[in-house]
């Protein structure tokens, strides 16, 4: 048995080890090419916008030039950003390449 207060001291320094090596590997991660979530994107999903929309405005795009990446037209584009249609899973994952994010960002 060890006293309660070391236990506890214990319990927190093996805690702080364990954010420590979480951080190690979010750095590795990054360095790999790991891209994080831009905070835009995520309160601009939360708030409602459609993932195809949160993104291409992150990336600076317009919807023609992003229809035109992913071989589809303008109208298409604005009705999947307003939700009007899901896509197919051929077009989301044009969309998903011309954006660079992986299918799973675009996807609800």
């Amino acid at each position: 048995m060890i006293p309660y207060d070391d236990y506890l001291r214990l319990l927190a320094d093996a805690e702080m080890l364990e954010d420590v090596r979480a951080y190690d590997e979010a750095k590795q991660r990054l360095a790999a090419g790991e891209e994080l979530v831009p905070s835009a994107v995520t309160y601009a999903i939360l708030d409602g916008a459609s993932p195809v929309r949160a993104w291409r405005e992150a990336r600076g795009l317009t919807q023609r030039r992003l229809a035109e990446a992913a071989g589809i037209s303008v109208p298409y584009l604005s009705q999947i950003e307003a939700g009007k249609r899901k896509g197919g899973a051929g077009v989301l994952a044009a969309l998903a390449r011309a954006l660079q994010v992986a299918l799973d960002d675009l996807v609800d």
